[in-house]
C-alpha cells in the first residue's frame, strides 16, 4: 500500500444523507398529490402535442426561501387557476437550487437556514414537504434541475422541469433530462444561442447510460429511454431579448431543420426583460398577442412572480426579512401577476381561429 495521499485532499467531511427511498417513506406521496402530478404532466404533454389549445404559464417566485409565504402564494395561484382554466394552465414555479457565478445563497435545499450552515439533509426534506403541500392543493409544480441527485428525492412531485441556460450545454444535464418523467424546457444559452437548446432536445430524446444513484442511494448505472417532450425556452441572451416575431420565426426554423416539433416557451424574465421585472408584463402581452393573431408554436411563458414586488438582500437578522419578497432575482408582485394572467386569458379568448 502506498504511503502517499492522492484523493479527497480538499474534502473536509462526508456527511450522510438519507436515501431517496428513506425520505419517500418519511414523506410519502398521497393519492391527491399523485393525481395532481399525473394530471399536470398529462395536460402539459397534451399542450405540446396540440391536443389541448391552452397555453401553460410557469409562474412563481424566483426561489423559495420561506415555505409559509410560498404556500400562501400557491393558494392564491390555485384560486386564480379556476378563473382562467379555459385558456391557461398554471404551473407553480418552485425553485430550490440557484446557480451562482461566484458566491451567494445557493437555495433552500443547500442552505435552508440561510446562514451558511448548509443542512442539506434538512433542506431536502423541507423541499419535499413543500412540494407535497402544493400538490395537495391540486396545483402542479415546476422546477429547475441543477444536479443529477435531487430528482431521485423530489422528481415524483414535479410536473415540468427546466434546464437552465448555463447547463443546457452540459452532457450531464442532457443525459439526466433523457430520464426525467416530466416535459423538459431547455433554455437557450446565455449568449442567446438557440442551437445549444436544439442540440440538447435532440440529445435528451435518445436513450443514455450514465452514473447516478438509485432509490436506495447506491451508485448505479442509470439507463434511460429518452424523453420526447423536450422543448425550447427563449430567455434572451447577451443583453438582448428574443421573444419578438422575427426571433420566434428563427427558432421555428431551427426546430424544423432539426425535425423537432415547433414548441416554444418564452421566459418573460432574464434578458427578455433586461433583468427588469417591471417589463415582464410587456413581454407576456407581446407573446400572447402573437398567439392571438395566429402563431402556433408559442405554447407557454415563464414569469418570476412573488407576493411582494422586487427583491431584498438577506439580512443578518432573518426576522427582518420582508414577507413574500424575493431574495434572489426581482419579481413582479401578486397584483401585477394577477393582472398579467387575467389579461392573457381575456386576449386568448379573442384569438383568431
Amino acid at each position: 500500500m502506498t504511503s502517499f495521499h492522492t484523493e479527497n485532499l480538499n474534502v473536509t467531511a462526508f456527511d450522510a444523507m438519507p436515501s431517496p427511498q428513506e425520505l419517500h417513506a418519511r414523506l410519502p406521496l398521497s393519492d391527491k398529490a399523485a393525481a395532481t402530478v399525473v394530471q399536470g404532466r398529462e395536460a402539459l404533454k397534451n399542450i405540446l402535442d396540440r391536443k389541448d389549445s391552452r397555453m401553460f404559464v410557469v409562474v412563481g417566485p424566483c426561489s423559495i426561501h420561506d415555505p409559509v409565504a410560498g404556500l400562501d402564494y400557491a393558494r392564491r395561484l390555485n384560486a386564480l387557476q379556476e378563473e382562467v382554466k379555459d385558456t391557461l394552465l398554471l404551473v407553480m414555479r418552485v425553485y430550490f437550487e440557484k446557480p451562482r457565478t461566484t458566491t451567494g445563497w445557493k437555495g433552500y435545499i443547500n442552505d435552508p437556514d440561510m446562514d451558511d450552515s448548509f443542512h442539506i439533509e434538512r433542506g431536502m426534506a423541507n423541499a419535499r414537504q413543500f412540494l407535497l403541500d402544493v400538490c395537495e392543493l391540486g396545483l402542479p409544480t415546476a422546477t429547475e434541475a441543477l444536479d443529477p441527485i435531487s430528482p431521485q428525492y423530489l422528481g415524483d412531485l414535479i410536473a415540468w422541469t427546466a434546464i437552465g441556460a448555463r447547463t443546457t450545454e452540459s452532457q450531464t444535464h442532457r443525459e439526466m433530462a433523457s430520464g426525467l418523467s416530466t416535459p423538459v424546457g431547455f433554455k437557450n444559452g446565455t449568449d442567446g444561442d438557440i442551437g445549444i437548446a436544439v442540440n440538447a432536445i435532440l440529445s435528451a430524446s435518445h436513450p443514455h447510460s450514465f452514473l447516478g444513484i438509485n432509490s436506495q442511494g447506491r451508485v448505479a448505472i442509470v439507463r434511460t429511454g429518452g424523453n420526447r417532450y423536450g422543448h425550447v425556452v427563449l430567455r434572451g441572451g447577451d443583453g438582448r431579448p428574443n421573444y419578438d416575431t422575427v426571433s420566434v420565426a428563427m427558432a421555428e426554423q431551427a426546430l424544423a431543420k432539426a425535425k423537432l416539433p415547433a414548441n416554444i416557451v418564452v421566459d418573460c424574465s432574464h434578458a427578455n426583460s433586461f433583468k427588469n421585472p417591471e417589463l415582464q408584463p410587456l413581454v407576456m402581452a407581446d407573446v400572447v398577442n402573437q398567439v392571438r393573431f395566429g402563431n402556433k408554436s408559442l405554447v407557454g411563458v415563464m414569469i418570476e412572480s412573488n407576493i411582494v414586488a422586487g427583491k431584498q438582500n438577506i439580512p443578518a437578522d432573518l426576522s427582518q426579512l420582508k414577507y413574500g419578497c424575493s431574495v434572489t432575482d426581482g419579481c413582479v408582485g401578486w397584483d401585477t401577476t394577477q393582472t398579467m394572467i387575467l389579461d392573457a386569458a381575456r386576449m386568448l379568448r379573442e384569438r383568431k381561429q
